[in-house]
C-alpha cells in the first residue's frame, strides 16, 4: 500500500545560485537526487507554484512544494538477523550497529545489510525512505543509528539533522600524540585521483568536526569527535588531514602503521587492527515541543576496548 506526503519549505539564501535539483537534494536528503529529478520533470516538485527545469538556478526565498508518492520499496528483502535495538517507541528506533555490517544494500552487497534486518524486524519500514535510516555509518564503523518508523517521524528527524540539532559524538583511537582538541575545519569533496575516497579539497562542502582528547598513550590518542556537519567519511578525513589518522583505517593512512614510542605488543596490536577504530558512542535528540531531550550511549565494542586496555597497561605498568 502506497503513502503520500506533501513537503513544503522555503529555499534558504545560502543555496542561492544552486541548481534546483541540487538545492532540493540538499533540503531533502532522505530522497535520492534521481528521484527528485523525476518529481521536477513530472511537475510533482514546484517552485512558487510553477514547474521549473532541474537545471534552473534558485535565488533563495522561493517556496518549494513536493507531492511525494511513496510506494513500498520492494527492491530489498527482509532477512532475519541479530539486531541490537537500544530504544524503540512509536516514532523511532535507535540501533547499535556492529562493525562489519553494511547499512544499505548496493553493488556487491545486495543482502545481509542493516536495511534487510530492519525490514524483517519492522515490515512497515518498507514504506519509509531508506527503511527509515536518516544518517549513515560506514561498514567498519560501529555504534548508534537513528531509524524513523514512519514518514512524519522521518521528515522530523531529517529536519533536525539538517538543522544540526541532533548531537552525534564518536570515540576514536588515532595515531600520534594529539596535543589538544579543538575545531577541525576543512571543505570535503571527492579525492581528485582516488574517486572512491574523500579529501579536504578546494570547492568541497563545508565541514566541521570538534575534537576532545580523552587520554594520550604512547604513540596513540583516544579522542571524542563531535560532528557539526555530516559529510561522507568526515571524521576520518579530518583526522587524517590533521596528521592523526584513525587506527586501522585502510583508506586514510591508519592501517599497518606502528605507533612511535609503543612497545612491541602495542605496535603489533595497532598494526593488525582490522577496521577503523571509530565508534558512534553518543546520540542526543534535542527537546522539541513537549518532548524532553533524549540521550543514548553505546559502550566501546570489545576490539577498541581491548586495544585501549593494552595501551593503558603500557602507560601504567
Amino acid at each position: 500500500m502506497s503513502e503520500r506526503n506533501h513537503l513544503v519549505t522555503t529555499i534558504p539564501k545560502s543555496l542561492a545560485g544552486s541548481r534546483l535539483d541540487l538545492a532540493l537534494a540538499t533540503l531533502f536528503p532522505q530522497y535520492s537526487r534521481s528521484r527528485i529529478q523525476q518529481w521536477i520533470r513530472s511537475g510533482h516538485a514546484v517552485l512558487d507554484g510553477r514547474r521549473r527545469r532541474q537545471r534552473d538556478l534558485v535565488d533563495g526565498g522561493e517556496r518549494v512544494e513536493i507531492d511525494v508518492h511513496v510506494e513500498p520499496d520492494e527492491r530489498w528483502s527482509a532477512e532475519p538477523m541479530d539486531l541490537k535495538v537500544v530504544h524503540e517507541d512509536e516514532d523511532l528506533m535507535v540501533v547499535d550497529k556492529p562493525a562489519g555490517l553494511v547499512v544499505h544494500p548496493g553493488a556487491g552487497n545486495p543482502a545481509g545489510t542493516l536495511v534487510n534486518a530492519l525490514l524483517y524486524y519492522c515490515p512497515a519500514l518498507a514504506k519509509v525512505p531508506r527503511a527509515g535510516i536518516v544518517h549513515r555509518l560506514d561498514k567498519d564503523t560501529s555504534g548508534l543509528l537513528l531509524v524513523a518508523k514512519d514518514l512524519p517521524a522521518h521528515k522530523r528527524l531529517v529536519k533536525l539533522i539538517a538543522e544540526r540539532a541532533v548531537r552525534r559524538e564518536y570515540e576514536a583511537v588515532v595515531l600520534g600524540d594529539l596535543i589538544s582538541g579543538g575545531r577541525l575545519d576543512g571543505a570535503i569533496g571527492r579525492h581528485p585521483v582516488k574517486r572512491t575516497r574523500m579529501a579536504v579539497v578546494e570547492g568541497g562542502r563545508d565541514a566541521t568536526t570538534h575534537i576532545r582528547v580523552i587520554r594520550r598513550y604512547p604513540g596513540l590518542t583516544h579522542v571524542a569527535a563531535r560532528l557539526e556537519t555530516g559529510r561522507t567519511h568526515q571524521i576520518r578525513v579530518h583526522l587524517a588531514h590533521a596528521g592523526h589518522p584513525v587506527v586501522g583505517d585502510r583508506s586514510y593512512g591508519g592501517y599497518g602503521t606502528s605507533p612511535t614510542g609503543a612497545d612491541a605488543a602495542l605496535k603489533d596490536a595497532v598494526r593488525m587492527f582490522s577496521r577503523q577504530a571509530l565508534h558512534a558512542a553518543r546520540l542526543t535528540l534535542p527537546k522539541t515541543g513537549s518532548e524532553r531531550e533524549r540521550r543514548w550511549h553505546s559502550p566501546l565494542p570489545a576490539d577498541m576496548a581491548e586495544l585501549l586496555e593494552l595501551a593503558r597497561s603500557v602507560s601504567d605498568p
